[in-house]
Formats: C-alpha cells, structure tokens, sequence
C-alpha cells in the first residue's frame, strides 16, 4: 500500500513538469548578488564586531558555528576571506554546476548568518532558502542553472523531491508574509497609520534628507496612512497567493517587487529587498516555465 501512494505522489509531482529550470536559476543568482553587495560594500570592520554580550568576532567557539567560512582562518586574513567568499559567489551566481555550487552557496549563506554582527533580515531569508534548495539543486544535473531543461535528461525521483522542496519553501515565504503582517497589527504605531512616519524619520536607518524634501508633504499629512496600511494589507494578500491562480499571483508579484523596491530606496534596504525579489520569483513565478534568456543560454 505505502509503495502505491509513494507511487501515485511522485507521480502526481512529475506531471507538474520540470522545475529544473532558468527560472529557479535566475533566483539562486540574485540570492548570490544579494550577499555579495553586501561584503562589496561594506568593510570588514563594519561587517565583524564585538557587541553587548559576545566580545568574540567572528563568532567561532561553539556548536556548528566552528564551520564557518569565515572561522577557517585567523582574524587577521578577514579580507582575503572576503575576497575569496565574494569570488565564490560570483561562482554561484554565473549559474555554473548547481549541484556544487549549491552546497557552496548555503554554506556561505551559513557564514554570513552565523559569523557577521551586522546583518538584515535579508541575510536570514538567504540562509533559510539557500538550505531549502539543496534537494533542487543536489537533483539538478544541468551544467548551468540557465539551460533549457529539455536539454538534460531528468530523475523521476529528483523531479519529485525538488517539487517537494519547492513547496516547502513556497510555504515558508507565505508564513514570513503572514507573520509580517500579523505582528504589525500588535503595534499601535502600525494601527494608528504613523509607522511608516516613524521609519522614515528615524536617525540612523531613515529616508535621506534630500529624498525628504519630496516626500514630506504625505510624510506630514493624513497620506501616510496609506503606505502604512497599505504595507500590511499588501503582506496578507501575499499570503493569500500561496492559494492564488496564475493571474493573481501575477499581479501580487508586482505589487511586491513595488513595496520592496520602496523599502530599497526610501530606508536603504538593498540587499533585503533583493532577497526579497528572489523569494518572490521562487514563490509566485511558475517555474515550471521558462524565462526567455537567450543570451545566457547561448553563453
């Protein structure tokens, strides 16, 4: 009996067709993109630390965390440890044997979370997700992540897992939105409609002075209900897409990069907001589909 439904599972997961495709591809690479910005741009004083409570920096001395990238060698080659994650990642993000560079990937994305003080959520969202595709790409046998998948002859059973994964992971993003929205609702601030103004204004993480000036005339006026509102309004509608038909799902996913692009601009969210773009393509797109990137697949 327990063979006729695993049978009839991967059955039912192979008629989804392929997802060995580039557009899975295309979200492992700015998931990549994401966590290089962010050691390009920054130094490694500014990215390892001391802080309240933990003097060590990088944090290597217990439990899993002793695996670390960036524990491998002593403090002082920091930079040449940063140079060679920032050249992995670029290995990653060329799309170049999924199967290795998915291990790689996750382990650096591992890194970053574990070993940095100064993170984002962004970084947190590419260790989840740079973990929840390894069944995909341990399964892909593609030479690139941005070749066609009829070009590759594919496992019933690596199809079958690499949807399973893909689920888990849609549904973990439909949580994120939903916690997202929900715990708003327990602020006043966010009740009220003013959170956004507090954001905006704040000192250190706050719209530049300059980018101000144009939008001060909503930041000051009943209009900044609106983002504010709009912010959780949007977030549980994106939940809602985890049930939605294609067309719907069309629509969240550019209301989404919209709301995203926002935070990038107006609080400097960058690097989350591009995690955040990758996980709505792994969320929202079909990627049983494929993007028309002819390009890339020519290279």
């Amino acid at each position: 009996m327990f063979q006729n439904i695993k049978e009839s599972t991967v059955n039912q997961l192979n008629n989804l067709g392929s997802p060995f495709t580039n557009v899975y591809g295309l979200a492992r690479t700015i998931l990549a993109l994401s966590s290089i910005m962010t050691l390009m741009f920054n130094e490694v004083s500014t990215l390892f630390k001391p802080v309240a409570g933990i003097e060590e920096y990088p944090f290597c001395s217990t439990g899993i965390s002793r695996i670390s990238a960036f524990c491998i060698l002593p403090v002082e080659f920091l930079p040449t440890v940063k140079i060679i994650v920032i050249f992995l990642l670029l290995l990653v993000a060329s799309g170049w044997r999924p199967r290795i560079t998915g291990i790689i990937h996750w382990w650096i994305a591992f890194s970053i979370q574990n070993s940095m003080t100064t993170l984002d959520g962004g970084d947190q969202v590419i260790s989840v997700l740079t973990f929840l595709l390894l069944p995909i790409t341990l399964g892909d046998k593609r030479k690139w992540h941005w070749e066609r998948k009829t070009s590759v002859e594919e496992s019933k059973v690596a199809n079958a897992i690499a949807w399973a994964a893909i689920f888990v992971i849609q549904l973990q993003i439909a949580i994120l939105y939903l916690h997202s929205s929900i715990a708003k609702l327990f602020n006043a601030e966010w009740v009220n409609g003013t959170a956004v103004y507090y954001y905006i204004n704040d000192p250190m993480f706050g719209v530049n002075p300059k980018l101000m000036t144009l939008i001060e005339p909503i930041a000051e006026s009943w209009l900044i209900i609106i983002p504010t509102w709009g912010t959780i309004v949007l977030q549980l509608l994106l939940f809602c897409g985890l049930f939605s038909n294609y067309k719907i799902k069309k629509i969240l996913f550019l209301l989404a990069i919209f709301m995203h692009e926002i935070f990038a601009i107006m609080l400097g969210l960058i690097s989350f907001s591009t995690a955040m773009i990758a996980a709505l393509i792994l969320y929202l797109e079909p990627l049983n589909k494929e993007y028309k990137l002819l390009l890339l697949e020519r290279r």
